[in-house]
């Protein structure tokens, strides 16, 4: 071959190249946990199936630790397209007045029952609530059940709150409940956690073990008490961008995060057993709530949300009728 004969094919085989890197789509998928998180776990290895599914149509790429911004910057780069998934937990309700429902304290029992809940009640009435304001949930996952740490005191009932500052996430019921229990709760991003608790600006924070322990707090805070007061669900959700994707990456992104959710059920309920043992040999004071003191505590939460979301009332007692006791 001469000369112009390898240009020639060196030019069709760059532009080859050049066509087959524009057809593979980058999906940026960003979440807020940290290495060793659920969050992390389960968004690496929705990538890894994923990518198994999408070959070279497009690939999968996980960006953790709030690398592209906390939740609510997350949530608003989906309405620009500037991210293509996130994976909003409690945020969801101050989003979408309806996902308040999962801000209702000791409202899920186990995993089973939130797997009826998720097919009963996210996936015919929330999801559809949630495209109308520009998310598109493709799949059900778990950020966990949520325990109260803190540097003052062992937290047994409602009362030992008191004039406790405590961070909580961006979620208008959270605020309303821990208030209710007599906290002084202020949200803020889960990356200013540690040194907010480091420095005493907040006493304690609330959190599944499966951000308490890979986000360090051990370190920095002393009692742990196991309330289990809030399951949070953790939804697989992509906004502006996913119709630029062919059907091919659509079908194969969904397919996998409904594939992923009982793995992730699977994971988590692993997570919290090592999870505990290990904050308990890190040092932490730990003990179990008086859980009556707080259901009972709760109840003017659930009557705040009935009146003040259209359709709460119904949803609170369809998802408690699905418990199976």
């Amino acid at each position: 071959m001469n000369i112009r004969g390898l240009l020639g094919a060196a030019v069709m085989a760059a532009l080859g190249l050049a066509s087959q890197a524009a057809a593979q789509a980058e999906i940026k998928f960003g979440h807020v946990g940290e290495p060793g998180s659920l969050m992390d776990l389960s968004a690496t290895e929705f990538a890894k199936r994923a990518n198994e599914r999408l070959g070279d149509k497009g690939k999968v790429i996980v960006y953790g630790s709030s690398q592209l911004g906390d939740d609510k910057a997350l949530l608003q780069k989906l309405k620009l397209g500037t991210a293509d998934l996130a994976l909003p937990s409690t945020i969801m309700s101050s989003m979408v007045p309806v996902f308040g429902l999962f801000e209702m304290p000791y409202l899920v029992h186990d995993r089973d029952h939130m797997k009826r809940i998720r097919d009963e009640i996210v996936t015919p009435t929330m999801v559809p609530e949630a495209e109308k304001t520009g998310y598109r949930i493709i799949g059900v996952w778990e950020n966990g059940f949520r325990q109260i740490t803190n540097n003052r005191r062992a937290i047994n009932t409602p009362e030992d709150l008191k004039g406790i500052k405590l961070r909580v996430p961006n979620g208008e019921w959270r605020i309303k409940m821990f208030q209710a229990y007599g906290a002084s709760p202020s949200p803020m991003p889960l990356s200013e956690v540690f040194v907010a608790l480091q420095t005493g600006v907040m006493d304690g924070q609330e959190n599944p073990y499966a951000q308490i322990y890979p986000s360090r707090f051990y370190e920095v805070q002393k009692y742990l008490s196991i309330s289990n007061h809030v399951y949070t669900p953790a939804f697989v959700t992509a906004g502006r961008s996913w119709d630029k994707f062919d059907p091919e990456v659509q079908q194969a992104l969904t397919e996998t995060a409904v594939e992923m959710q009982d793995v992730v059920y699977g994971i988590a309920a692993d997570l919290e057993k090592d999870l505990l043992q290990k904050l308990t040999e890190a040092g932490m004071a730990v003990n179990e709530v008086d859980t009556a003191a707080f259901v009972a505590a709760s109840q003017p939460i659930y009557d705040q949300f009935a009146q003040s979301v259209e359709g709460a009332g119904a949803l609170i007692e369809k998802a408690q009728g699905l418990s199976g006791e």
